[in-house]
C-alpha cells in the first residue's frame, strides 16, 4: 500500500512484475502507456530471463529471484503472472514482504490456496486483487448495472462459452496438471467468472469433459442457482467456439459479440424496442483498466476492489474446485 505522504501521493504508482512471460509482458506494455504508473522492477527465477525482461522495456532493476523483488524498497505494487501453480505462493511471498498484489488469473489452483491469500493480505492490511480484467472493463461494468437496475427483468439464464482450437503437443503448459493445466482453469474461469458477476455462486454444479493427460481439453459445465437460474457453460483446448455471452432475464436480454470477456459492445434487447447497443471507449483490448482500478485503490488507501471483491474471487474458486470433482481432475498434491 503506498504511505500517505503528500510526495507518495504525486509520483506515479510503482509496479513490480513476477514473471517474464507473455502475459506479464502484454501487461508491462500496457502500464508504460500509463502516465499515473512507472515500471520500477522485474523479477525471475534466474538473473538471464530478468535482465532480458528490463532491457526490453526500459526497466531500471532486475531480480533474479522473486525474494528480492518482494523486499524492492521502490516497489509499491507486485503483478504476478507465473504458471497458476506458482500464484499462490509467488503472491504469498510478496504480501508477507508487505507488498500490494495483483495476481493472475487463474488466482490459484484451488479455493483453499485462495482463502489462505485473502486472510493473509486481510491480517497484514495489504491490498489484494485478482488480475480478473473482465470485470474491469466499461461494458461489463455498464452491464451489471443495468441488471442491477432491472433492465431485463429478473436474470434467469447465462451462457458464455470459451474455447480455441488448439493443438497443443505432450508437454505443453495448458497439458501439464503440474501447472494447473486444462480447459477450466485457462480458458473456463472467464465463463465462470462472467456468471458469478450475475448470479453469485451456484447452489448446484454439474459437469462433463473430456480428460488428456490428467487435464480437461473440453467441458461443459450447468449450474443452478437458488433464484431459478440457470447457467450454460463452455470451454475448450480443441475447438474455436463463437466466444460470446448472453445474460437473459424475464423481460429482455443482454448480448456480448465474440469476444465477450473483454468486449467493446454489447446489445440490449427488450419486447417492442429496438435493440440498443452499448459501446465502451474504444481502448481496445487493454490491461490499463485493471490497472487503473488497482492504482485507485492504493490512492485511496483501500484493501480490496469493490470491482473484484476477495470473497468472490474465492466463491469462483470454490466452483471450480466443484467442476474439478465432477469431471474427476486432481492436480498434484492435492
Amino acid at each position: 500500500m503506498l504511505d500517505s505522504t503528500a510526495e507518495a501521493a504525486r509520483r506515479p504508482v510503482r509496479w513490480g512484475i513476477l514473471s517474464t512471460g507473455s502475459i506479464a509482458a502484454r501487461f508491462t506494455g500496457d502500464l508504460l502507456g500509463m502516465p499515473e504508473a512507472e515500471v520500477a522492477a522485474v523479477g525471475s527465477r534466474a538473473p538471464g530471463p530478468a535482465r532480458e525482461f528490463a532491457d526490453r522495456f526500459g526497466i531500471p532493476r532486475a531480480h533474479g529471484n522473486w525474494a528480492d523483488l518482494a523486499a524492492d524498497p521502490e516497489v509499491d505494487v507486485v503483478y504476478v503472472a507465473t504458471p497458476h501453480n506458482a500464484h499462490h505462493p509467488a503472491a504469498r511471498l510478496c504480501l508477507e514482504a508487505g507488498k500490494a498484489v495483483l495476481c493472475e488469473k487463474v488466482f490459484t489452483l484451488n479455493a483453499t490456496e485462495a482463502q489462505d491469500l485473502v486472510e493473509l493480505a486481510r491480517q497484514r492490511g495489504v491490498f489484494l486483487m485478482e488480475g480478473m480484467w473482465t470485470y474491469c472493463n466499461p461494458v461489463i461494468r455498464r452491464m451489471t448495472e443495468l441488471v442491477r437496475d432491472g433492465a431485463i427483468g429478473e436474470v434467469r439464464a447465462v451462457h458464455a462459452d470459451f474455447g480455441l482450437a488448439g493443438r497443443f503437443e505432450d508437454g505443453h503448459r495448458l497439458l501439464d496438471p503440474a501447472l494447473g493445466g486444462g480447459a477450466l482453469l485457462d480458458l473456463g474461469v472467464y465463463p465462470v467468472s462472467f456468471a458469478h458477476l450475475v448470479l453469485g455462486e451456484p447452489a448446484e454444479v454439474a459437469a462433463w469433459a473430456r480428460l488428456r493427460g490428467g487435464v480437461d481439453e473440453n467441458t461443459g459445465m450447468l449450474l443452478g442457482y437458488s433464484s431459478g437460474a440457470v447457467a450454460a457453460l463452455t470451454c475448450s483446448l480443441v475447438a474455436d467456439t463463437p466466444l460470446r455471452a448472453a445474460v437473459t432475464g424475464t423481460a429482455g436480454r443482454i448480448e456480448f459479440p465474440r469476444g465477450f470477456f473483454f468486449p467493446e459492445q454489447c446489445v440490449l434487447h427488450r419486447p417492442g424496442k429496438e435493440p440498443e447497443e452499448i459501446n465502451g471507449p474504444g481502448t481496445g483490448v487493454t490491461f490499463a483498466h485493471q490497472a487503473a482500478e488497482v492504482m485507485r485503490c492504493l490512492r485511496a488507501g483501500e484493501t480490496e476492489s469493490p470491482l473484484v471483491p476477495l470473497d468472490g474471487t474465492v466463491a469462483v474458486m470454490r466452483t471450480l474446485d466443484r467442476v474439478r470433482e465432477r469431471i474427476g481432475v486432481r492436480f498434484p498434491g492435492e
